[in-house]
């Protein structure tokens, strides 16, 4: 019998939610990255988290520390914003997250001292892959993204340095912020 992590339609559900992220440069250099996740169901609970890298030092802020810790190590520290960094054990910090998250208005985070802004969408499109590396395990996964035009993160008031990077064409933007709705994570 084939191994659910290569056969594809044998893979079971183990995320459902969203998962809007921003990557900030300064001078073509990564100055600051966060994951935004709201999981309406996993295989560890449902919750909310926030990811930043920033400094060399990787925070995790979360209404549920478990989830947060799996949510890192399982998919945000596989994500290809966040090849190349230094990526320490992160610091699992609990707070209370408040998240709005829509295709038309963008994404709003807050958890403790750390503020995340996405807006101005430019575009919705749908998307799916079966073949989404994550530290050696293939996963499949789909949602709906939108690129967007305006983004920050803010830690103890305070913008941190580095703008977003926008490419693509008008018919097909692309940047490096983006909503993201509907995500369904299968292993």
């Amino acid at each position: 019998m084939a191994d659910a992590a290569q056969a594809p339609a044998q893979r079971k559900v183990v995320l459902v939610g969203a998962n809007p992220g921003v990557q900030l440069f300064h001078r073509d250099v990564v100055s600051a990255y966060a994951s935004v996740w709201t999981v309406d169901w996993s295989a560890q609970g449902s919750g909310s988290a926030i990811v930043l890298w920033h400094d060399g030092e990787v925070r995790v802020l979360t209404d549920h520390s478990d989830l947060g810790y799996w949510l890192e190590r399982t998919f945000t520290r596989f994500f290809p914003e966040a090849e190349g960094l230094p990526w320490p054990e992160p610091r699992i910090e609990r707070r209370a997250v408040r998240v709005a998250n829509d295709l038309a208005r963008g994404t709003y985070a807050r958890a403790g001292d750390v503020a995340v802004r996405i807006a101005d969408v430019l575009d919705r499109r749908a998307f799916a892959t079966d073949e989404y590396d994550l530290g050696g395990r293939v996963h499949s996964l789909s949602l709906v993204t939108g690129p967007s035009a305006v983004a920050s993160i803010e830690v103890r008031g305070r913008r941190l340095p580095g703008e977003i990077i926008r490419a693509g064409t008008p018919e097909r933007p692309s940047s490096s912020a983006f909503v993201a709705v509907a995500e369904v994570w299968r292993y």
